[in-house]
């Protein structure tokens, strides 16, 4: 007699799809990853002696990163609701959330585009930031010499040197066969040179401090073109009561208040008190008062070719604070586009989503709440922390 046995198939491995199992598996790498980030930054916050803190130095915005916070949380939320539809086989449910969530994720990358933009405007970017006073007054030189140089270049174009492009300047301006609103640009650009110059050579003799170099950057800032109701014109500093404020910006952080009033001085003029609805515009060494209301043109003469300059600000520690930075929420914004792009897929599919998609919905979904876990870590470590 024979008798068979019907030997039940093993399975081995954890009950799971292989790749769920494989999302996990993953995802562990991605810990140890961003942990060997979030330990470096600890170790670099806690060991330094003056890691910067300040929102106004840093640009550091804690409004946007909270915002930015919502936004994954919310997300979140979106995709579990998703997960939960594609279960029901209520698949244009899940569309749906999904699409909710692709929506989210742009709108935070767009909010960390709007933080890199105010970064980038203050060139807070690793290898550009002065930590010292003497790094910070020898990039406004720079940054001004490269303006100098590019605003040349376009007056006078050509492979030549620099010196004989000034040269060819001068000629042309003494020239009688010059057109006079050319002329007159060549002249503004002669004017600042020789400003440069003297700030330059100051500079090289030690002759001014970080508070000074920040005052006559925004003196030479503020110089304008500026004709009154009665016909007159003149070209000068022009103040509306603004201008104080403008350079206690650039060196905020930096001295006290009689330190920055005593540079006003030593910088060879200081500011004239104005009242409510006055200006007052600096020529040949002397200030001239007048109503606001009398004042009929006004236009700053190098707002455009100094925006390329950046205040004089040094960051003790700024470069590795930006290198963590950028580094941390980079390599973060970069998984937030994967995860775009693994939603994107499945809203490809339209009215054709099915419970073959549901896989890979959930595994998208684990994806996305590490992509959130991890912001949750870095948001109070960038943002909330260092104020405290």
């Amino acid at each position: 007699m024979s008798h068979s046995h019907n030997t039940p198939t093993v399975k081995m491995g954890l009950p799971i799809p292989n790749s769920k199992l494989g999302m996990w598996l993953f995802l562990g790498t991605e810990i140890m990853f961003f942990t060997a980030f979030i330990g470096s930054y600890i170790v670099l916050y806690f060991g330094s002696s003056g890691w910067p803190t300040d929102p106004h130095v840093t640009h550091i915005n804690v409004l946007a990163g909270g915002i930015n916070t919502f936004v994954l949380i919310c997300s979140s939320y979106a995709v579990v609701v998703a997960h939960e539809a594609m279960g029901q086989r209520k698949f244009n449910r899940a569309w749906t959330w999904l699409a909710v969530t692709f929506g989210l994720s742009f709108v935070f990358l767009g909010i960390k585009a709007i933080e890199y933009k105010g970064k980038f405007d203050h060139d807070i970017i690793p290898g550009h930031i002065a930590e010292t006073d003497a790094q910070a007054i020898d990039k406004v030189v720079h940054e001004m010499d490269t303006a100098l140089d590019v605003w040349l270049n376009d007056l006078i174009p050509g492979d030549e040197p620099p010196h004989a492009k000034r040269i060819a300047l001068i000629e042309e301006i003494e020239s009688e066969e010059t057109n006079p609103d050319r002329k007159e640009t060549l002249k503004d650009f002669q004017r600042l040179d020789r400003e440069f110059n003297s700030l330059r050579d100051s500079v090289v003799d030690n002759k001014l401090t970080l508070p000074q170099v920040a005052h006559r950057l925004e003196d030479l800032r503020h110089i304008a073109y500026v004709e009154t109701a009665s016909g007159e014109a003149m070209v000068g500093v022009f103040d509306d009561g603004t201008l104080d404020e403008h350079a206690h910006d650039a060196e905020h952080g930096e001295g006290h208040e009689s330190e920055h009033s005593e540079a006003h001085v030593e910088a060879g003029h200081d500011h004239p008190q104005l009242a409510e609805g006055q200006v007052a515009i600096l020529t040949d060494d002397e200030w001239t008062t007048m109503p606001a209301e009398q004042v009929t043109t006004r236009y700053f003469l190098y707002e455009d070719v100094l925006s390329s300059v950046h205040h004089p600000q040094p960051i003790l520690y700024g470069n590795i604070f930006a290198s963590t930075y950028f580094l941390m929420t980079g390599f973060h914004a970069i998984h937030v586009v994967v995860g775009i792009i693994l939603f994107g897929i499945v809203l490809l599919q339209g009215s054709k989503l099915n419970e073959r998609w549901t896989d890979w919905v959930e595994n998208s979904g684990l994806y996305w709440h590490f992509v959130d876990l991890v912001w949750i870590f870095l948001f109070p470590l960038l943002y909330i922390i260092p104020g405290i």
